[in-house]
């Protein structure tokens, strides 16, 4: 009797899926997977800085900053990196090239605005000519607001949008401490406007950095909650740039090993903490995700977390690992044939499934990940109010990753989203 049911369910599933692809043709609103394969002919950039990867990476700091002509360096980190010792190490490195230095660790975990400012004072007032950031996202994307502001002399809010960054930044050398932001090779910088509580996205290929040494063994010391949050913004990135507008052959290559790594090792990550080789893979899944991004762009996930960390201050890994299933349920009728890619790329035997069967089986293993990751919350969880549902989806629409998402939304789209989330 249960079997007659769902297949009975599914039938009309499918027929309200044809239906809807039918009202979108009508509005001059087409599939998208045709348009999809159209971009493998168009002409795209890929921009990444020179990064080196593997065990003893973070030790090389010093030697680095000597060679790009460094005075007095700018260290940019978080207590929590200090309590660590990552940046310590990274002090250590540096005084033994003979350089001087500064620490601002006056970031927090989304950084704000006023936090790149402090940070901007603080590099003119001492001299600096080089930046080190040492650190996950928050120290990194701070790290990259106070290289713009020092060189082009303005607030950093004045830089929001894309290509908006006049003058390069003076040079910055990352070394990260988590698997999720990609940071330390992405054209992107998210920094918290506090007066709008929105966060803002700044897209230049003037903010990559120079160097980014990628250690896997920095993450050893990641608490599973962290490993979890920014494990699941690495995997929303790959996704993300894989169906992205903007995608190419080229990020397509990188977006789909992002998802392979992540979703095959990262729950076994996250209960063996000191695993090397584990972490490692994580982390290479993470820098193939951050490649795929950072010149693919993203999509409606991250345009809907930015906006709830705006206004909630709430962890965007966490923000990202809630919204993804909603987004691709909502995204899946435009890019079935993409997200059938992506399911296979995380180990799905999809086979002759319909388009139906294969979206219930991406999303229903997207559950399964988050829950062994530890992430049982609901938008309802972190704070999110049914009130606040129609200001988020007003500034998640304005959003810069919401133009490749690949349907167009409304801005009634997003909040029922965010209501299927709460």
């Amino acid at each position: 009797m249960l079997d007659g049911l769902e297949s009975a369910g599914g039938a009309q599933r499918e027929k309200a899926r044809a239906e809807e692809a039918r009202e979108r043709k009508a509005r001059g609103e087409e599939v998208r997977d045709g348009e999809a394969r159209a971009n493998e002919g168009k002409l795209r950039k890929f921009v990444v800085p020179e990064f080196i990867f593997g065990e003893g990476a973070r030790l090389l700091v010093g030697q680095y900053a000597r060679n790009f002509g460094a005075r007095k360096v700018l260290l940019v980190t978080d207590p929590g990196v200090r309590e660590a010792g990552w940046a310590g190490e990274a002090a250590e490195s540096l005084e033994a090239a003979g350089l001087a230095q500064v620490v601002f660790d006056g970031v927090s975990s989304n950084p704000k605005s006023s936090e790149v400012m402090a940070g901007a004072a603080v590099y003119l007032a001492e001299g600096c000519n080089l930046i080190v950031a040492v650190g996950g996202g928050s120290p990194m994307d701070c790290a990259k607001g106070i290289g713009i502001v020092s060189t082009n002399r303005d607030h950093i809010l004045a830089f929001e949008g894309v290509d908006q960054v006049p003058a390069p930044m003076p040079p910055l050398i990352c070394v990260p401490t988590t698997a999720g932001t990609a940071a330390d090779v992405s054209q992107f910088v998210i920094i918290s406007n506090e007066q709008e509580r929105v966060k803002i996205a700044i897209v230049s290929k003037a903010v990559v950095p120079d160097l980014a040494l990628i250690d896997p063994v920095t993450l050893t010391t990641k608490p599973a909650s962290l490993t979890a949050s920014t494990g699941f913004d690495a995997l929303t990135h790959a996704i993300e740039a894989y169906v992205s507008l903007a995608h190419s052959p080229i990020t397509d290559v990188h977006a789909l090993e992002g998802i392979r790594l992540i979703t095959a090792h990262l729950i076994d990550s996250i209960r063996s903490p000191k695993d090397l080789a584990l972490r490692s893979k994580v982390m290479l899944g993470s820098l193939q995700a951050g490649m795929a991004f950072s010149n693919a762009s993203l999509g409606a996930v991250h345009a809907m977390a930015h906006s709830l960390g705006g206004l909630l201050d709430s962890a965007h890994g966490e923000c990202n690992a809630i919204l993804l299933e909603y987004v691709i349920a909502y995204n899946f009728p435009v890019a079935a044939e993409r997200y059938r890619s992506i399911g296979e790329a995380m180990g799905l035997a999809l086979g002759s499934l319909s388009p139906g069967e294969q979206e219930k089986a991406i999303l229903g293993e997207l559950r399964r990940l988050r829950a062994a990751a530890g992430i049982r919350q609901t938008l309802g969880d972190v704070g999110v109010r049914r009130g606040d549902i129609p200001e988020l989806a007003r500034k998640a629409m304005k959003d810069a990753c919401m133009v490749t998402n690949p349907r167009r939304p409304t801005r009634q789209d997003i909040e029922e989203i965010y209501e299927q989330a709460l």
